[in-house]
């Protein structure tokens, strides 16, 4: 990437060399050529938001910036990209949306998230910390600034205004009054669970901000809830992954079902995470869990796991990849014992039956609708 301080090789995480998708876009060069030319002074605390895969922290490494973001993989992209820089360590500061931000913010820099929800959170958190000094400029492609964006900022921190298009990138500019009288931040939300839909049937749910369908129960959960496997057997405890687990609601129910099982919640976002946390807490679930920010099932010891239960992303941000997928459940494949099982539920045209028997050699059909197939694979 070319920015106004030289060149810099900039990779994602997990690094895939067949991997054409880059590691920044249009909407993070606008906002660096902006700050050069406008000489906007960078002293103080200056906080990054949502910068995906670093490329915003490793140009202004120099100003000793903070990092905040919601996805392990782009902090670990960033750690490899600051690392490739030749930044000193501890120059950056990486947190997540679930650490304490700063007490005082001199430069606000925000990537828009594609969750307008997110962005709320976000905003609605910082806002304390934010002065009528506080430079606040927002970046991202114009077609994921629209008028309610451009809203929560004048709603949350005050007057906003946006700038000309440049190669399909827009940045916004905020000035802050904070004087303003906000509203309440909505986030977390709660909902109840409708009937018929296994043993999470009335159950609660908690979602942090930017988790999927975080207001309601999306169809493909709701069809994956009506078909899981029963995991009660008399051999032992048994060792069950929620994969990708959102909000959690697919792993307690499992855990509601079986309350000798040991569901181990994993994410690669932190506000998910958190959610199937809380969803856990909230129905008072008797069994054992575990919660885990990572990169899908790295770390988890191979042959350890009897059932994972997975419903893959099919995005990367605006790029439409079945590379994740593809990662989940070869990583499935190695932590689960010989006997193990991976369950699946996705769109019926992703065709994730192909892969499932490219990599286990065997896919069945548990249950199909018009959009949605549940499928088991099982390593031998």
């Amino acid at each position: 990437m070319t920015t106004p301080w030289g060149e810099l090789a900039l990779t994602r995480f997990p690094e895939d060399p067949r991997d054409r998708l880059r590691a920044w876009d249009a909407s993070d060069e606008y906002l660096l050529r902006h700050l050069a030319a406008e000489e906007v002074p960078l002293t103080g605390a200056v906080v990054v938001v949502g910068d995906r895969w670093g490329a915003l922290v490793t140009a202004l490494a120099a100003h000793r910036p903070v990092q905040i973001t919601d996805s392990f993989l782009g902090q670990e992209a960033t750690r490899a990209n600051l690392a490739r820089a030749g930044v000193e360590p501890g120059a950056v500061q990486l947190l997540s949306t679930q650490d304490p931000p700063p007490d005082r913010i001199d430069v606000l820099l925000v990537r828009v998230p594609k969750s307008l929800a997110l962005l709320e959170d976000q905003l609605s958190r910082f806002a304390p910390a934010v002065h009528e000094g506080t430079v606040v400029v927002g970046t991202g492609m114009v077609k994921d600034i629209h008028t309610s964006t451009l809203q929560l900022f004048e709603r949350i921190l005050g007057p906003t205004r946006t700038s000309l298009a440049e190669k399909k990138a827009r940045l916004i500019f905020c000035e802050p009054k904070p004087s303003l009288e906000r509203p309440a931040n909505p986030w977390p939300y709660g909902y109840t669970l409708p009937d018929g839909i296994g043993a999470a049937s009335g159950r609660s749910v908690v979602n942090h901000a930017g988790v999927f369908c975080a207001d309601r129960l999306d169809i493909g959960t709701r069809f994956f809830l009506q078909h899981l496997p029963d995991t009660r057997d008399s051999h032992g405890t048994r060792r069950i992954v929620d994969l990708g687990c959102g909000n959690g609601v697919v792993g307690t129910a499992a855990a509601l079902a079986d309350p000798g099982a040991e569901v181990l919640f994993v994410d690669e976002s932190y506000q998910a995470v958190a959610s199937a946390q809380a969803t856990y807490k909230a129905n008072g679930v008797p069994g054992h869990a575990e919660f885990r920010v990572g990169d899908g099932l790295t770390g988890v010891p191979e042959g350890s796991v009897d059932i994972v239960l997975t419903n893959p992303p099919f995005h990367s941000h605006q790029a439409t990849t079945d590379a994740t997928a593809w990662r989940m459940f070869t990583g499935a494949r190695r932590a689960l014992r010989p006997g193990g099982e991976l369950w699946v539920v996705g769109n019926r045209h992703l065709g994730y039956h192909l892969k499932l028997r490219k990599l286990f050699g065997n896919s069945e059909l548990v249950a199909g609708g018009p959009k949605f197939v549940v499928l088991k694979a099982v390593k031998r």
